[in-house]
């Protein structure tokens, strides 16, 4: 199953600038950033927590974050 991160995606450029960034915010590679908003590596709980913290998404939006299913 793939997610689609498009307004995770957008939201990252809005806060950051660029993932490169983010990236660095995260204190992950850019590599590791680009695997998971490509669907190759999963999102682990503590991302999704430090990704909504560092882009201050409300935690009653996560879902349209990182749980919508690409068609």
């Amino acid at each position: 199953m793939a997610f689609d991160y498009a307004k995770l995606k957008g939201k990252i450029i809005e806060k950051y600038g660029s993932q490169i960034e983010f990236a660095k915010a995260m204190q992950v590679s850019e590599n590791t950033l680009s695997l998971k908003l490509n669907n190759k590596v999963r999102f682990t709980a503590d991302d999704i927590v430090q990704i909504t913290d560092l882009l201050g998404v409300d935690k009653n939006e996560v879902g349209q974050y990182f749980f919508t299913q690409r068609v």
